[in-house]
């Protein structure tokens, strides 16, 4: 049963954990005024029933520190969000849905090149999942409620139905992903 979070509505947060780490899914169907920012970064799109499926990966470091084997943490994360990402996306698209991802690095789009806009995961994870968020520096840190500042966001987008993104394709992403 859907529940009521603060930018959507929640669909179905899954866990799982595999050899690569702990990384949680949810899907979340988005309001207007979450569409709104959205459109800006997938231009040119019909977002009418747009989902956002943001990930969170535990990290195996505090990514708020600095220093080498922080660095290799991000890109380790970074390399499994992306082949999770590449993996969901054309699962969907050969199901003839329009699917993307965010470049967490960057704010940007992988599949859609035409935006004006980046998207921020720490700002999408406080408006979906409700998450608190921290000031370091200029720039703000997502604590996730149990992991804390060891957290990897990073989001999909996709106009598939919701009864699409079942917990089996999700699953099988992730199995698919780890056989790689």
């Amino acid at each position: 049963m859907p529940s009521e979070r603060y930018g959507s509505t929640l669909l179905a947060p899954h866990k799982y954990t595999t050899h690569l780490g702990e990384m949680e899914v949810s899907v979340h169907i988005c309001r207007p005024p979450f569409i709104r920012e959205v459109d800006m970064v997938l231009p040119n799109k019909d977002l009418t029933n747009l989902l956002c499926i943001p990930t969170m990966q535990h990290a195996r470091e505090d990514l708020v520190k600095v220093g080498d084997e922080i660095e290799l943490e991000k890109d380790r994360l970074l390399e499994n969000f992306m082949e999770f990402a590449k993996q969901l996306c054309n699962l969907l698209s050969k199901e003839g849905y329009f699917a993307d991802y965010i470049d967490p690095c960057s704010g940007l789009a992988m599949i859609t090149r035409d935006a004006n806009k980046v998207y921020s995961e720490v700002d999408g994870a406080q408006q979906l999942l409700g998450y608190a968020v921290q000031n370091a520096g200029c720039c703000k840190v997502l604590l996730h409620p149990t992991w804390n500042s060891s957290v990897y966001p990073a989001s999909i987008f996709t106009t598939a139905p919701p009864e699409a993104l079942t917990a089996e394709l999700l699953q099988h992403t992730i199995t698919m992903m780890t056989k790689k």
